[in-house]
């Protein structure tokens, strides 16, 4: 089975008016930067076989201190992207309600489901991203993957493995922090158990990185 280090990337410029962020390549703030320098202190001691990360530089900047201490190479995978928010891109959830009311409703009800007008279903989010995790199974059967990427689709895709139903993931999982690590085991459950057990095994949930198990 192969541990599956789960982490957020750092705080960036749209993180304060909690502004929507999906496939626009925002920057990290100077205290993303210092945030994704402490994930990189802990990846010094987390032997480590990959690290992979989404293309959008706020996720790429987050994972370069945890290669500059580890030497590993970073992998780019783009399907592990951010759910694309459509023409909710740059909004708050206050100027969404105001613009889109009825398509808002929808997504409050079942995130998961509904999209933004123009955007991408979290389902079809899970659906292309969770063969990354397949693939890198196959690859390191026993291994310790780090992987950084968005806190809709970690959520989205943690909801899925643990058998639990992505539309809920707004209310179950309501905060992921910045380079915080969630940590599973994968593929918990076999085959032929996946219908009625979860996939994973979960070790840890958003948990900081100076405080997270090596």
């Amino acid at each position: 089975m192969t541990t599956f280090y789960l982490a957020r990337h750092g705080e960036t410029t749209w993180h304060a008016d909690h502004r929507y962020a999906g496939n626009s390549d925002v920057p990290l703030t100077r205290h993303g930067l210092g945030q994704a320098a402490a994930l990189g202190a802990w990846a010094v001691d987390a032997q480590l076989d990959a690290i992979v990360a989404s293309p959008l530089s706020r996720a790429r900047r987050s994972a370069a201190p945890s290669v500059e201490t580890t030497g590993l190479a970073l992998r780019i995978d783009d399907r592990l992207v951010e759910i694309d928010f459509g023409d909710g891109e740059g909004l708050t959830p206050t100027e969404l309600a105001e613009r889109f009311p009825e398509e808002w409703s929808a997504f409050c009800r079942a995130p998961a489901s509904n999209p933004f007008p123009g955007g991408e279903r979290g389902r079809d989010g899970i659906a292309r991203a969770l063969p990354v995790f397949d693939e890198l199974v196959e690859e390191f059967p026993d291994g310790r993957v780090l992987v950084v990427a968005h806190a809709t689709l970690i959520r989205l895709l943690f909801c899925d493995l643990a058998g639990m139903d992505p539309d809920g993931y707004r209310d179950l999982l309501p905060v992921l922090g910045n380079c915080n690590i969630t940590t599973i085991v994968y593929p918990w459950a076999t085959e032929s158990q996946v219908t009625s057990h979860p996939r994973i095994r979960l070790l840890g949930f958003d948990v900081p990185p100076g405080r997270a198990a090596i």
